[in-house]
């Protein structure tokens, strides 16, 4: 069942403006938008790994910390 969204006239422009053919539709774009943002590539599995063992080792600084190491 198809339904109709209200979007405003810069989202249009957007969607629009990211066309790769005149004839696609604003489905197809907003449907790439949404796979592009489901895969995530190799390296950034790799450091979503790395990051997750060094919270787990405590390798972690908080941002009051980082802000008294930079003297904010």
């Amino acid at each position: 069942m198809a339904t109709t969204i209200q979007i405003s006239e810069e989202l249009k422009k957007e969607l629009k403006d990211r066309k790769m053919y005149d004839k696609e539709c604003y489905e197809d774009i907003i449907w790439d938008l949404i796979e592009d943002t489901m895969e995530l590539s190799e390296e950034t599995l790799r450091n979503i790994k790395i990051a997750k063992k060094e919270i787990k080792d405590g390798k972690i600084h908080t941002q009051e910390q980082v802000k008294k190491e930079l003297g904010l």
